[in-house]
């Protein structure tokens, strides 16, 4: 596997991890917030690993958090990698960088949300 593709791959897989920080924490925050506390009570009922989750939010932030830091290293180190002289696949190439990096950015924005609510907003409340 080459530097490119594994750089795409520890982006996606920081977008998975950062997710699970946002349906263990923010989720059931807004559900809350909004009056729809039933509705939160029918999705744990339907997935009762919602409840795990939350129990150890520590842990799940921390594999979020290691995933996070590795995926940014990799995109920083793929980031001067020599594209192929084609054209079509220096196009390609030049793409890929820039959708790896905004899912880089965008499981980023879920980390810091999922952050937020789960350890900020409790404090302020």
């Amino acid at each position: 596997m080459d530097e490119l593709t594994r750089g795409r791959f520890a982006a996606l897989l920081s977008l998975i991890t950062s997710s699970g920080t946002l349906v263990c924490c923010a989720l059931p925050a807004l559900l809350v917030m909004l009056g729809a506390g039933a509705a939160l009570s029918s999705l744990v009922a339907a997935v009762p690993q919602l409840v795990w989750l939350s129990e150890h939010k520590e842990t799940v932030f921390a594999a979020a958090a290691l995933m996070l830091t590795t995926a940014g290293y990799m995109q920083w180190r793929a980031r001067s990698l020599p594209c192929p002289a084609d054209p079509a696949l220096a196009a390609a190439c030049l793409r890929t960088r820039k959708t790896s990096l905004r899912v880089y950015v965008a499981s980023v924005a879920i980390f810091a949300t999922g952050g937020f609510f789960a350890f900020i907003a409790p404090l302020l409340g």
